[in-house]
């Protein structure tokens, strides 16, 4: 329905087709079509993402689906925890949705499919999404109340440039991502290679001329990889480990603190000073630029000795393996968190990567708690790590530092991106500012 009094239109109206397959759970098998879950979908990315995924049989793909999304289809999902997140499909679809989501194929004649992303991604109706709701435990938007669902609708030539612009900010975001999966997948690599299978020294046992001129893809000069070859020993010793090499507990690389969250009863104590780092504020980052939750001066005050230096890194103490984070200015946790402060910040990305490699084994193996799994502060400690000679690790952080800086320089401008993308969208979409001069 199109309401020519308030120039809108409802979600039902504007499609042509909706993808909604059963809601149950399709047959899944070891390989074959990928099939993807809410977990994929978020709004932070222009196109889902890969993560947990199963699969399912080419028969299954063929005939258990009603329908498959098609190239800029739009993903919604429709329940749970995920109500809500919008995501664009790509060129190439090599994927199929499972329940609670539902592809979305604009009605061309309507409006324009790229403006209709753009509306559904905005905060208003976002909200109104929330809005409507049918289960407050878990929540659930339903297809029968797309009717509901309106949306503004400019006049064509306004809709595709709407669309284009919040495409375009969408389309850097989603490369510069993809550059720091890139850049993070090189430091890892060198990481493994020197850390993990003694790569350099095993190069050495088997008489190669040049054990560590190639580092995750990244080529070194023959004297740089030559000298770096030098700090590494000839042989393993009767320990598995490079000669030399020995494991030493976590809490020998720096001051480990565990956060606490100041007293919610005092609101003095929250403000805009020091950002308070949370679990959901780690997802998906290598550093945090933004917090949800920001303390005040007398808040940080209320608890100096939490406060942690720029260069410290935060890990989740609970079961969500992974998350780890570099802190780029001071920040103070909550007390699901565990934070090294490293006694030399030369290390700072040697032990990031060191708990990177080591996260799931600590929170899942190293189990304290019954329901979350709490890894506690000594337990954390103790966790036991490979002991290489100070100067590697030195010469570890120098050899990726130039993969980080790009990474965080990448992370500033997505957030800057992204604040200008979500100032400007609901302003746009309702005629506050506009693209082009006149009508």
């Amino acid at each position: 329905m199109f309401d020519e009094a308030t120039n809108q239109i409802s979600l039902k109206d504007a499609l042509s087709f909706i993808v909604d397959n059963r809601g149950r759970t399709a047959p899944t098998v070891k390989s074959g079509r990928i099939l993807i879950a809410t977990n994929c979908i978020s709004n932070a990315n222009l196109y889902p993402t890969y993560k947990n995924l199963r699969y399912v049989s080419q028969d299954t793909y063929d005939e258990w689906f009603r329908a498959h999304p098609e190239p800029f289809d739009i993903i919604l999902t429709n329940k749970g925890s995920q109500n809500g997140a919008i995501c664009l499909v790509p060129e190439v679809v090599d994927f199929c949705i499972a329940q609670d989501m539902m592809a979305l194929r604009a009605d061309k004649t309507k409006i324009d499919p790229l403006y209709l992303f753009a509306a559904l991604r905005s905060q208003p109706v976002q909200s109104a999404i929330k809005n409507l709701n049918v289960d407050s435990v878990i929540p659930h938007f339903k297809k029968n109340d797309f009717d509901k669902l309106f949306l503004p609708l400019p006049n064509r030539t306004d809709q595709e440039q709407i669309g284009g612009l919040h495409f375009a900010l969408c389309s850097k975001i989603e490369l510069n991502r993809r550059t720091n999966e890139v850049l993070e997948g090189m430091a890892r690599a060198v990481f493994r290679d020197w850390f993990v299978d003694f790569g350099p020294t095993r190069r050495k046992m088997a008489g190669e001329g040049n054990p560590v001129k190639i580092l995750g893809g990244a080529i070194r000069p023959p004297a740089q990889a030559q000298k770096t070859a030098a700090l590494f020993p000839d042989r393993l010793g009767e320990n598995g480990l490079p000669e030399g090499w020995a494991e030493k507990p976590l809490k020998d690389t720096g001051d480990i603190v565990t956060g606490k969250t100041p007293s919610k009863k005092n609101e003095t104590f929250y403000g805009t000073d020091t950002p308070f780092l949370k679990i959901p504020d780690m997802h998906g980052k290598m550093y945090v630029l933004a917090t949800t939750d920001n303390l005040s001066l007398a808040g940080s005050q209320s608890q100096p000795r939490k406060q942690m230096p720029a260069g410290s890194i935060s890990v989740s103490c609970i079961a969500t393996p992974g998350l780890v984070v570099i802190n780029h200015r001071e920040v103070q946790t909550n007390q699901q968190i565990n934070t090294i402060v490293p006694y030399d910040m030369t290390q700072t990305y040697f032990i990031y990567w060191v708990c990177k490699q080591i996260s799931s084994d600590i929170i899942v193996g190293g189990s304290g708690g019954s329901v979350f799994h709490n890894m506690n502060k000594t337990t954390f400690g103790n966790i036991q790590v490979t002991g290489p000679l100070f100067n590697l690790e030195r010469e570890f952080s120098e050899v990726v530092s130039s993969f980080h800086k790009k990474i965080f320089q990448n992370e500033e401008e997505n957030q800057t991106l992204a604040e200008m993308r979500d100032l400007l969208l609901p302003k746009l979409m309702s005629g506050e500012i506009r693209l082009r001069e006149g009508g």
